[in-house]
Parts: C-alpha cells; sequence; structure tokens
C-alpha cells in the first residue's frame, strides 16, 4: 500500500508480560486495518506446534543469531528466558518505506531500544486484569511447562513494574475493549501528521524574512 500524501508511516510498539495478550491483540489489529504490518522477530527457540519460519519467527541458530547482532542488523534484541529474541532492522524500514504502519510485538527492554533508535515511535503497554487473570491464560494457552510458568509469572511483575515508561497503557481484561483501545490510539496518532516539508520551508521562509 503506497503512502498518501496525508500518511506517514508510524512504529507501534506493545509490549506486555507473558500470557498478556499481545500477540492475539495483534493478530486482531491486522486483520481489521491492512494499513497495518506486523514486524516477523528473529528467535533462537525451537518453533513450537503451529508455528512457521518466516510467519511467525524466523527461527534461527545461535550462531546466526550472534552474526546479525555483530552485523547491526537487529532494530533491537534481547536474551529472554535463555533465548535470543530481535527485530529485523531492515524489514521493519521497508515495510514503512511501502507505506504501511508497522506493529512490534516486543518487551519493554526492546522498547526501550527502539525508542533510542525511533523517537518518533509510540509505545503501549498491555496490562492484564490482575495476576490470577495471568496465571489462568499461561495455563489456559498450554504452551509451556508448570517451570516455565512459574517463571513467567515471576517475570511478570517485573515486567510490570516498567509500565510508566510506554506512552499509553491498555488493560486487557475485554479483548474487544482492549482491541478498540489500541485502535484508537493508532487513529489519533494517524491524525497528528507532520508539516509537509515544502510547506514548512515556504513557512519559515516567511518567519525569517528580513524586514
Amino acid at each position: 500500500m503506497p503512502e498518501t500524501p496525508h500518511h506517514r508511516p508510524g512504529l507501534f510498539v506493545l509490549a506486555a508480560p507473558s500470557g498478556g495478550g499481545k500477540s492475539s491483540l495483534i493478530r486482531a489489529l491486522i486483520e481489521k486495518d491492512s494499513r497495518l504490518k506486523p514486524s516477523v522477530s528473529h528467535t533462537t527457540r525451537a518453533p513450537r506446534p503451529g508455528e512457521t519460519d518466516g510467519e511467525h519467527y524466523y527461527f534461527v541458530s545461535d550462531a546466526e543469531f550472534q552474526r546479525l547482532i555483530e552485523s547491526d542488523a537487529f532494530l533491537e534484541y534481547a536474551l529472554v528466558f535463555g533465548q535470543y529474541k530481535g527485530t529485523g532492522r531492515k524489514a521493519v524500514e521497508d515495510m514503512m518505506e511501502e507505506g504501511f504502519d508497522v506493529l512490534l510485538d516486543i518487551d519493554w527492554q526492546g522498547a526501550r531500544q527502539v525508542r533510542e533508535t525511533f523517537p518518533a515511535c509510540r509505545t503501549i503497554f498491555i496490562l492484564p486484569p490482575s495476576m490470577s487473570a495471568l496465571a489462568d491464560r499461561l495455563h489456559h494457552r498450554g504452551q509451556d511447562s508448570e517451570q516455565v510458568i512459574e517463571e513467567r509469572m515471576r517475570r511478570a511483575r517485573d515486567e510490570i513494574s516498567h509500565w510508566d515508561e510506554f506512552d499509553f497503557v491498555v488493560v486487557n481484561d475485554d479483548f474487544e475493549t482492549a482491541l478498540e483501545d489500541i485502535q484508537s490510539i493508532i487513529e489519533r496518532d494517524r491524525q497528528i501528521q507532520p508539516v509537509p516539508d515544502a510547506q514548512l520551508r515556504s513557512l519559515l521562509d516567511e518567519l525569517l524574512k528580513p524586514d
């Protein structure tokens, strides 16, 4: 989708503790809005049942991930639960060049890195309605062992403590309400458009014209 004169593509970071629902929300956002594209992350963990390389993640070896780090290929990366995960810089830049708004599914550490290299991004933190609800979601999705779930719950409080580093906070209690809240944030950001360069130059020429 080409960029229109009235829209410059944006970068939206969504973060949440594991089980907070951000992946499901991102999928729903993509289905509802053709102007949005998800970034596909690289990871060194093994694929889970139903995951496809290049669609859900790019599954790479530790050695390949280290090579990508050394070549500055990542917009952000982090070591999470003993496995590396990172966002490819070129893929994000290419999607934005094509006129799409890009959604990043990352954690608070990644959000910090993205903010440093792309200050114009918008960051959204998704909160669970309670810790018990978070634990229920982790158990119900059936992806992790009890030991891993316990570790995720221990990390959740630390992750949630970084909520105030984000531009917006959304509570994912009712899924549809949370989805509408995020859509509103994205739409509001789209309405705040920068002055076109030519128009800005013309204004500055007028303002700076000697008396």
